[in-house]
């Protein structure tokens, strides 16, 4: 029996995708080999490839002058590769600080370069996104970055910043294709699959081409856009089963009716665990209202020392991985495309339990 994963990634995975790659582990489409064993080069994979990325195209509507790189090194590995790739001469970037994965993005970056922090939500301890009118963006800086939904603090943009003609850099790890996002808008969009997209070991990004030739020259070719672009990804051998995987999770989207129909799913899934949350003073959300993520739901109970207990009992009805980041404690529920509604109606009537039992 399969459990209810609440996962922060790697996350759950449609049912049938799995079904389907179970069904083709030995022999896909009658080629008598599996997609593991097959050459990056060869007719096969290259057919694997090219339908991924013409589905990852019209799932986003991803425009023509932007290349799709299927890369690898995760979101920390983007952390280096983005400075590498847009420096080109300059010496300071901004980033606006919302959390754990902007400061690790910070972090990376001032390997690199000057970071300037543009704005920060520590004085809050990161509990909800800085609005525009409060932000010091740096003239001449190469470009703006920021993180769309931080993953562990449970807090999402829900709005696209404006930086005029300096790129607008997104980390969307944790929430590209759960939403509709108007990619013209950013010069550069990145993210690991493993939340919404499928399986770890790849790392998906959206680059407009005028941004393609702004590398370091100390940048490595398996990390240089354009590079890769011009290899179509395979400068070096590409995570050739996770992007099949990825292709198999972008056919399962567009069969629930794309990106705008699984948003509907996910407002409804959040509303359904945050409007418990609002009404019980038994368990609290921390984030402020209007910068909840939809994605990861961080919340505590008043009386910590019944955290053992709550994930104890949850784990017992087939609830597991519910327990919040080590950094800020708690519980956290990791909603992604894949998890049905049914699965957040089993949590929040389980919270219902333990709250008449306990409360």
């Amino acid at each position: 029996m399969r459990v209810v994963n609440f996962s922060a990634g790697p996350a759950v995975i449609p049912e049938v995708v799995l079904q389907q790659a179970a069904a083709e582990m030995l022999d896909w489409h009658g080629s008598g080999m599996s997609v593991m064993e097959m050459s990056h080069r060869g007719k096969e994979f290259i057919s694997i490839a090219a339908k991924a990325e013409a589905d990852l195209r019209a799932l986003l509507a991803i425009p023509a002058n932007y290349k799709l790189l299927f890369l690898q090194g995760g979101a920390i590995g983007e952390n280096a590769i983005v400075p590498m790739n847009l420096l080109a001469g300059r010496t300071v970037a901004d980033y606006v600080n919302t959390g754990e994965w902007s400061k690790k993005s910070i972090k990376e970056a001032k390997k690199y370069c000057t970071v300037s922090i543009a704005a920060s939500a520590e004085d809050k301890g990161f509990t909800y996104v800085p609005t525009q009118e409060r932000w010091k963006l740096t003239p001449g800086a190469a470009y703006v970055h920021v993180c769309t939904n931080e993953t562990i603090g449970g807090v999402e943009y829900q709005w696209t910043p404006d930086t005029g003609d300096v790129p607008l850099v997104a980390d969307m790890s944790s929430h590209l294709l759960s939403r509709a996002v108007d990619v013209s808008k950013f010069g550069i969009i990145y993210g690991g699959a493993q939340k919404n997209a499928g399986s770890a070991g790849l790392t998906l990004v959206i680059v407009r081409d005028d941004l393609l030739d702004r590398a370091l020259p100390i940048t490595p070719s398996a990390f240089h856009w354009k590079a890769q672009a011009e290899a179509e990804s395979m400068v070096n051998t590409p995570a050739t089963y996770a992007i099949y995987i990825a292709g198999l999770v972008f056919q399962w989207l567009l069969a629930q009716g794309g990106v705008a129909a699984i948003e509907r799913v996910n407002i409804a899934k959040a509303a359904l665990l945050y409007d418990y949350l609002d009404q019980t003073p038994f368990y609290r959300s921390v984030v402020r209202k209007e910068d909840r993520s939809r994605m990861n739901v961080p919340f505590k109970l008043r009386d910590e020392s019944l955290d053992e207990a709550f994930l104890k009992g949850a784990n017992e009805q087939g609830m597991v991985q519910l327990k919040g980041h080590r950094s800020v404690g708690g519980m956290r529920a990791s909603i992604y495309n894949a998890m049905p509604i049914e699965g957040v109606r089993r949590l929040v009537d389980y919270m219902k339990d333990f709250e008449r039992r306990h409360g």
